[in-house]
């Protein structure tokens, strides 16, 4: 469930705006609708079987979380990346999930790792096949499960609501030769140091995990000018 654009109320999922809003993120989050797509409301209301109500409702969640930019009396776009919002995101993941790895280290048992070791293994598997999609959507699997063993899911999800900038830029990143291996290779040992209750091993893995990408930011963005806002 997820609180309404105007705070009036919840978009549940498995409601007609949960559904629009849903699909579009998707879209949006995988750049399948890259940045100036305009979207229109008569269009995805048709599409999607549904009144232009719902349609609205997902756009506002939408624009709450700076995916799209709607003009008055004219027009809805997908908005461009904006590296400083993504930086922002990272900060405040970095934070949460440094403390994740630190509880689940000092505290957790080898059964509560078993769905991230199992996560982990068809991760590879998606790799190995390059299937992006698959690769990406086993990734947030893979943290979600460190957050659910910790005991605290819901921080997953409220950092994932405002991760749309990020997760566009690793979309960009992902390609690129040798990213999934890196990832893998990150996983790995963030799990390992969890297992091993090392503490350090454990923070250094998910703060080297966690900056990867931002690192490679303005080389991104000089690889894909037309995605990004400017700064």
């Amino acid at each position: 469930m997820r609180t309404s654009a105007d705070g009036t109320g919840p978009i549940h999922h498995g409601s007609a705006a949960g559904r629009v809003y849903a699909k579009l993120r998707g879209l949006i989050i995988s750049l399948d609708l890259p940045p100036d797509t305009v979207l229109s409301r008569a269009d995805l209301a048709r599409e999607h079987e549904v009144s232009q109500s719902p349609v609205r409702e997902a756009i506002q969640e939408l624009e709450k979380e700076g995916l799209v930019i709607s003009f008055p009396q004219s027009k809805t776009v997908v908005s461009k990346i904006d590296i400083e919002h993504a930086r922002d995101t990272q900060f405040l993941r970095l934070g949460v999930e440094l403390e994740v790895a630190r509880t689940l280290a000092s505290t957790s048992s080898a059964e509560l790792l078993l769905p991230t070791s199992r996560i982990l293994r068809m991760q590879k598997m998606a790799g190995e096949d390059q299937d992006i999609a698959e690769f990406t959507a086993l990734d947030r699997l893979f943290h979600l499960s460190l957050f659910e063993a910790a005991g605290v899911p819901s921080l997953w999800h409220l950092i994932a609501g405002r991760s749309g900038h990020i997760d566009r830029l690793r979309m960009l990143n992902l390609p690129d030769p040798g990213k999934m291996s890196q990832v893998l290779a990150s996983h790995e040992k963030i799990l390992s140091a969890i297992s091993n209750s090392d503490l350090a091993a454990a923070e250094q893995s998910v703060r080297h995990h966690l900056t990867g990408t931002l690192a490679s930011a303005n080389a991104i963005r000089d690889a894909h000018p037309a995605y990004f806002a400017r700064q």
